[in-house]
């Protein structure tokens, strides 16, 4: 009875932070996705990663209050790791917005059908080909290495510290601000080109309402340039999975 006890508390340890990770995960907690195929899959995932992974107590040892506790840090442990995930996972999308800015299109919203939320036109539409080319490319398969590599560093048990938790999701936060602005960088040039014709046009044509003009102008660049700017998403993918390598675990 007592073993049972004791394989019971480390598959719920492991249970628990494995939940928590899928549960902040994009693509694997996203709305669309059956609620079944979550549990389902959480729960296979969680089966596997109880054999092969050792815990850093002695069950034994541990008290009911104790056992909480260890739980209820596998929890924020995993939820931690799956927000920075999210936040590195965020870059495509993020740029996107800064185009759509620059194109006059802050406004526009539409339903993301895979998260149930509203978002901007194009910077779902480059969100759903970087998800296309990542998944093409196994990349889900860098999720699970992610949890096999967070056990190496801090088996079911174990507490992780505050300041490396807040330090690698701040860590994250900065590399998805400075990769973001720096996927958007081209056709941030291309606008600033476009601004410095158009005020020469409005020096040389003062008639000419410039703000009218400068319009379709913007849409029709920005839309040129995220055509040509699209191929370079698939270089992205492993881009992504060298952030990560870096980045986690935490």
């Amino acid at each position: 009875m007592m073993l049972m006890v004791e394989k019971l508390l480390g598959f719920v340890m492991v249970l628990t932070r494995i939940s928590a990770f899928f549960m902040v995960l994009p693509v694997f907690g996203w709305r669309s996705v059956p609620v079944r195929i979550k549990v389902a899959m959480t729960i296979l995932v969680s089966i596997f990663f109880s054999t092969i992974t050792p815990l850093a107590i002695e069950p034994k040892e541990v008290s009911v209050l104790e056992a909480i506790l260890l739980i209820a840090n596998e929890a924020v442990y995993g939820s931690a790791l799956g927000l920075a995930v999210t936040i590195v996972f965020s870059v495509v999308k993020l740029s996107g917005r800064i185009i759509e800015r620059q194109m006059g299109l802050a406004m526009a919203q539409i339903l993301d059908p895979l998260t149930g939320e509203r978002t901007q036109p194009l910077g779902s539409l480059l969100e759903m080909i970087f998800i296309i080319l990542f998944l093409s490319a196994n990349g889900h398969h860098l999720f699970f290495l992610i949890i096999s590599r967070s056990y190496e560093t801090f088996p079911a048990g174990c507490i992780p510290t505050i300041p490396v938790l807040a330090g690698g999701i701040i860590k994250a936060g900065s590399t998805m601000l400075l990769a973001g602005l720096r996927l958007a960088a081209p056709i941030l040039a291309a606008f600033l080109l476009l601004m410095v014709v158009l005020a020469v046009l409005a020096r040389i044509v003062p008639e000419m309402n410039i703000i009218f003009v400068s319009l379709p102008l913007r849409v029709g660049l920005g839309l040129l340039m995220t055509a040509t700017f699209l191929p370079f998403i698939n270089g992205f993918v492993a881009e992504f999975a060298d952030w990560m390598g870096k980045l986690l675990p935490l």
